[in-house]
């Protein structure tokens, strides 16, 4: 029985070297989300299955002075891809060269072997903030003087070439992680997702992506799909200046938007229906924002007014212009025009995806409101003041969420153990291949 055994035991062992071929949409090196970003660029900390920080660059960190202060000691022995030692001092530069004025933080100083973070208010969710690809460490300078010429980092893959829309990258070596199982990637961008489920039917692909609202059609395919829970939040962001200065405006375009019809409609009810910012998952009070429509209750705000046509943008196509039309829909019901565009220079309305990341709530919101552009309040980590901010936030009606939607990919039958992480970004670093040598 256990010589028998020996074959099975064989079979489950992944298998070192092959290359796998990853097909997108977008843009790889995107914030957030990017999926050659997570393989060549680490952060200060990363996120854990459930999203809590965990070490990577920083090895241990802790805050003083009520969280105003925090101090983060590096990883000792890493280096980037092209041999330049980590130090505190290249990751300030990189860091300021990130967010520079824009860091939810007042300052950052290298002081010896480690680096140590100032803040005119509490932070009390910084080792949190710093798992967010926003903050992914990139070499800025060289030992040489020179500006590298792409993205040099410490991660498990190094950037090798980009030639035909085919990015490759090849494994790190040298990696602090440990050595990844996959000699290679071959990341094809800016592909349909018609020619990437193609691709995938016909072996030219091993890893495409599935959008929410095309789930049900995948598994009717019976494609071998990977679903996250709920990653990303469709919100529509509302101008506060101009026309939509008026608080009451503002209120009516919220009561008038048809959650339900997108859900089931445009997203084939892979959307779960929200009005708050946060999953209940994390905060247990989500249901106390109300996501009926009240049409009648928009039409009293308005208050009769006639406001001149609103111009939406919406990032993305496919079902994201069909969600806008149908967004422009509801509001023409409630005496709104809307004139939906990709590129309008002037824009009162938005049409976005936001990543939802992190299982603590105080810095999953902090982390939304800052890709949304909002201001992200310093609060206790407590669950009632992350609902003050988020009631606060939510009653200005300038982010109104819609829906919660999951990320998926398809996979062919030669990949092995691909995870997602928290926030629906699959986990490449520890994919093997069935057939590898």
């Amino acid at each position: 029985m256990a010589l028998l055994a020996l074959p099975a035991a064989g079979r489950t062992r992944p298998h070192f070297g092959g290359t796998l071929r990853v097909e997108i949409e977008g843009d790889p090196w995107q914030r957030a989300g990017g999926v050659a970003r997570r393989l060549v660029l680490d952060g200060l900390t990363s996120s854990s299955a459930d999203g809590t920080p965990q070490a990577a660059l920083a090895t241990e960190w802790k805050s003083e002075d009520n969280d105003h202060r925090w101090q983060f000691r590096l990883r000792s022995g890493v280096h980037f891809h092209d041999g330049t030692p980590l130090t505190s001092v290249n990751v300030v530069a990189s860091l300021t060269a990130l967010c520079a004025a824009g860091c939810p933080w007042t300052a950052v100083h290298a002081v010896g072997s480690s680096v140590v973070f100032t803040s005119d208010s509490p932070l009390p969710n910084l080792p949190s903030l710093l798992a967010a690809d926003d903050y992914s460490i990139a070499l800025t300078i060289t030992e040489n003087g020179s500006t590298p010429a792409g993205n040099i980092g410490t991660g498990p893959f190094q950037l090798t070439g980009f030639a035909s829309g085919v990015l490759t990258l090849a494994a790190n070596d040298n990696c602090w992680r440990g050595r990844p199982f996959l000699d290679g990637i071959e990341i094809r961008v800016h592909r349909s997702i018609r020619d990437q489920w193609l691709d995938l039917s016909v072996g030219r692909a091993d890893l495409v992506e599935v959008p929410a609202e095309q789930l049900r059609q995948a598994r009717e395919q019976r494609l071998t799909i990977v679903a996250s829970p709920p990653a990303t939040l469709l919100a529509l962001q509302v101008a506060d200046s101009g026309v939509l200065g008026n608080p009451n405006l503002r209120a009516a375009i919220a009561l008038a938007i048809d959650r339900s019809a997108l859900s089931n409609v445009i997203f084939q009810r892979q959307g779960e229906v929200t009005a708050s910012l946060l999953p209940a998952a994390l905060t247990g009070y989500s249901f106390l924002f109300p996501t009926a429509r009240d049409l009648n209750k928009a039409h009293e705000l308005r208050g009769g007014l006639a406001p001149p046509p609103l111009a939406m943008a919406v990032e993305g196509d496919g079902a994201m212009q069909l969600a806008a039309q149908r967004i422009a829909l509801s509001l023409h019901e409630a005496g709104f025009t809307v004139q939906v565009s990709q590129s309008a220079r002037h824009t009162d309305l938005v049409l976005r995806q936001l990543p939802l990341a992190g299982s603590q709530p105080s810095a999953a919101l902090a982390s939304l409101l800052q890709a949304a552009g909002q201001a992200t309040p310093a609060e206790a980590g407590d669950t009632a003041s992350v609902f003050k901010v988020e009631h606060d936030v939510l009653a200005r009606n300038t982010l109104i969420p819609l829906l919660y939607l999951p990320r998926a990919f398809a996979v062919s039958g030669r990949v092995r153990d691909l995870r997602l992480a928290a926030d629906g970004v699959p986990d490449l670093a520890g994919v093997s291949l069935e057939d590898a040598p």
